[in-house]
C-alpha cells in the first residue's frame, strides 16, 4: 500500500507550485492597493516601482504555470487546488 505522504521529488514540486501560485496572487493584489495608497499621497515614483514589481510577479506566475503545465498539473490531494489565472 502506498502512503500518500511519500512524494516523489516532482511530485512535490507539482504540490509546491500551486502554493506558490496562490501566495504570489494574494502579494499581487497587496501591490495593487498599496499603488493606490501611494498615489493617493502624491507618491508617484513609489507607485511605480511598486506597479513594475507587480508586473514582475505577474510574469513569475506565467513562467510558474507553464513549468507545472510541463510537469503534468498538480498533484490532485485531499483538498485538490485547481489555480487557473
Amino acid at each position: 500500500m502506498s502512503d500518500k505522504k511519500e512524494l516523489s521529488e516532482l511530485e512535490k514540486l507539482r504540490v509546491l507550485i500551486p502554493h506558490w501560485l496562490e501566495h504570489s496572487h494574494s502579494h499581487q493584489h497587496e501591490f495593487e492597493k498599496w499603488v493606490a495608497v501611494a498615489k493617493n499621497e502624491g507618491q508617484e515614483e513609489a507607485a511605480e516601482a511598486i506597479e513594475k514589481a507587480l508586473q514582475k510577479l505577474v510574469k513569475a506566475d506565467k513562467y510558474l504555470r507553464k513549468a507545472l503545465e510541463v510537469l503534468g498539473g498538480a498533484v490532485a490531494g485531499p483538498h485538490e487546488h485547481h489555480h487557473h489565472g
